[in-house]
């Protein structure tokens, strides 16, 4: 069973959590997008909901899929987010932002009174840090916030090195907000909240990939043979 059957497995699962009159918050990236074109369907068969995006690229999607879209200014509470993961712990610890929207997908699910993670098994980890660890930085003095998000990381346990991103044409990546992405890569995050504090100590980090205390549950799918079986970490 390939990668997009799992990821449209646990999507399914998850669209089955949307009732009428809900006020969604949809996350960003592959498996996102799965669940997405799931939610259209559902829509276009009378489902009534709003939903606020986490990127352009999401607003674009669910336009396509005719889901009707609000900002958090028209509606800051939100009833659901479901959103994928990068890596996900037995705490319900992730690593998000891979798809260099960890900003606009924290302020959203933090806005919404339970947030979901929908992905396939292989996300699972024991411990997090394997994905390197996005933080979104401002452009002026990023020199100076690159050099600090190291200390940082030295202060907090953690050994690797802090890379900027770049796109597969080797331009730098600029989020949805004109912010620029470190990718820590570490290997492994021995204490989260440590790092976590200790980035958020730096002048010039915008945002970080850690989701720390906010995920609810997560819907895992792995294969069994030619079949998808999920399964729930936390509670739905």
């Amino acid at each position: 069973m390939s990668a997009p059957d799992l990821k449209r497995a646990a999507a399914a699962r998850a669209v089955t959590l949307v009732e009428d009159g809900m006020r969604l918050g949809i996350g960003t990236g592959s498996t996102a997008a799965a669940f997405v074109a799931l939610l259209g369907e559902r829509v276009r068969a009378g489902l009534d909901v709003v939903g606020v995006p986490t990127s352009e690229a999401t607003r674009v999607a669910c336009e396509r899929e005719g889901i009707r879209l609000a900002t958090l200014e028209e509606m800051p509470e939100l009833d659901l987010t479901i959103d994928g993961a990068d890596e996900v712990d037995g705490d319900l610890r992730l690593i998000k932002g891979g798809g260099a929207a960890l900003l606009r997908e924290k302020i959203v699910a933090v806005a919404s009174a339970r947030m979901v993670v929908i992905a396939d098994a292989s996300k699972r980890v024991e411990t997090l840090g394997a994905f390197p660890l996005p933080v979104e930085v401002n452009l002026f003095g990023i020199g100076a916030t690159t050099r600090a998000v190291e200390k940082a990381l030295a202060e907090a346990g953690c050994t690797g090195e802090v890379v900027r991103r770049h796109d597969v044409s080797g331009r730098p990546v600029l989020t949805d907000g004109g912010h620029a992405i470190l990718d820590l890569r570490l290997g492994r995050i021995p204490d989260p909240e440590a790092l976590s504090a200790r980035l958020w100590a730096v002048p010039g980090v915008v945002e970080h990939g850690l989701f720390l205390g906010i995920a609810d549950a997560a819907i895992l799918a792995e294969a069994a043979g030619d079949e998808a079986v999920v399964s729930v970490l936390g509670r739905l």
